[in-house]
């Protein structure tokens, strides 16, 4: 048996963040790690159902029932007042208790600042696409207009000032967030943009990730339905009961599909009206078990439902509404599996054509399906485990100090 560690993952309370890694976990944990997850109360039963210890801290990101800003400004906003007071309890948590190895999310960066502090190796576990070689450049002009806004200027500063204020050898706030020392990137490769141009010294693709989701329920396809297809726009931007309604116009209409409609926690079942008998209405659903039995999925394009999707070799109707749902549309559209469309403006009609455009035609099974082997082949939880396991025995070095 491989010698036992203390391994210590710091994460955000966001489904989106804690999902992909929640299979890596647990299979560390099965090779006889110790494992903590530093993370918020409310997702102890999450971090826990993984054989992981509850580090707790309070979170001052926005809550379920709180909106996020779409403004990017907002938005990196709240998550660095979220790692500023992070850190301290981090430091609280971990001081008579240190591991001898970090494992942090994108938004755990407080992770890699005590790594540094305590001379302990630290891993990012990406679950979004990583940076590339001319990343900063061609990122330049986007940064600059940030910087010119007085709101984007202080958080660059405070970000710097933080970063130095604790002795971090890298005090660039985009180095620091996007170049880690060493990263294991859980996306499909082909999610990755510019995927020749990222340096495998120090990023690893290991995802999707798709562990055992029986606790999160079962889903039976009916005995009726010809084909069957998942609208979810994911678990944040999710109201928008009109484009429910145009699904449901949409879809309802088609008597050989089936529709599963996931509305979120913000729109009730209710306000869809009358349903037709083959479309079904509820605010949260199993979505792997569903996807693994559907013909289409109309997804936001967020990358953990761009994974699942391409996992199960689901050709996707994409209808993006912030971050990196862009990109993942324009991506999922360019490999030949996706039909991208507007939430706010797609019609009824528009949404049946492009079901069927998309259900008949040949090229997108077929890419569908070749995707789909490619990325069961891929190692997954295995061999994410295993890089980590090296990381243990042959620490990444870290990089030269980066200042601005």
């Amino acid at each position: 048996m491989k010698h036992s560690a203390h391994i210590a993952m710091v994460s955000i309370p966001a489904h989106g963040h804690v999902n992909p890694s929640l299979e890596v976990i647990r299979t560390l944990v099965g090779r006889g790690h110790r494992v903590t997850y530093a993370n918020a109360p409310s997702f102890g039963d999450v971090v826990r159902g993984t054989g992981a210890e509850l580090k707790p801290y309070e979170s001052t990101l926005p809550g379920p029932d709180e909106s996020w800003s779409n403004d990017p400004i907002d938005g990196l906003t709240i998550f660095l007042d979220d790692a500023i007071a992070m850190l301290p309890q981090l430091r609280a948590a971990y001081a008579d208790d240190r591991p001898d190895l970090f494992l942090y999310d994108i938004a755990g960066a407080p992770a890699r600042l005590l790594g540094e502090e305590w001379d302990v190796p630290a891993v990012q576990l990406s679950p979004s696409f990583v940076a590339w070689t001319g990343y900063e450049e061609e990122m330049a002009p986007a940064i600059e207009a940030m910087r010119a806004d007085p709101r984007g200027a202080d958080y660059y500063r405070r970000f710097t000032q933080w970063l130095t204020a604790n002795g971090s050898t890298v005090t660039d706030s985009i180095a620091f967030q996007g170049r880690p020392t060493r990263c294991l990137a859980l996306i499909p490769g082909v999610m990755q943009p510019h995927a020749d141009r990222v340096d495998p010294a120090v990023y690893s693709f290991v995802g999707p990730i798709i562990g055992d989701r029986s606790a999160q329920g079962t889903w039976t396809r009916p005995a009726s339905a010809g084909k069957v297809l998942l609208v979810s726009l994911g678990s944040e931007f999710t109201d928008h009961p009109d484009f429910y309604r145009r699904c449901v116009a949409a879809f309802g209409g088609l008597a050989d599909w089936h529709t599963v409609l996931q509305v979120g926690r913000h729109v009730d079942p209710a306000a869809l009206g009358q349903l037709p008998p083959n479309v079904e209405a509820h605010p949260w659903v199993p979505q792997l078990a569903i996807l693994e039995q559907a013909d289409a999925f109309l997804t936001h394009a967020g990358m953990g439902g761009s994974g699942e999707g391409l996992y199960c070799g689901t050709p996707m109707i994409v209808a993006p509404q912030a971050a990196d749902q862009f990109d993942n549309a324009d991506r999922l559209t360019a490999l030949g599996v996706a039909r991208r469309v507007d939430v706010a403006t797609v019609t009824a009609q528009e949404l049946t054509e492009i079901l069927l455009d998309l259900d008949t035609d040949p090229e997108v099974r077929r890419r569908s399906a070749q995707i789909r082997q490619e990325l069961r082949e891929h190692g997954g939880a295995d061999r994410a485990a295993d890089l980590i396991e090296a990381e243990l025995a042959h620490p990444t070095q870290p990089l030269q100090a980066v200042h601005t």
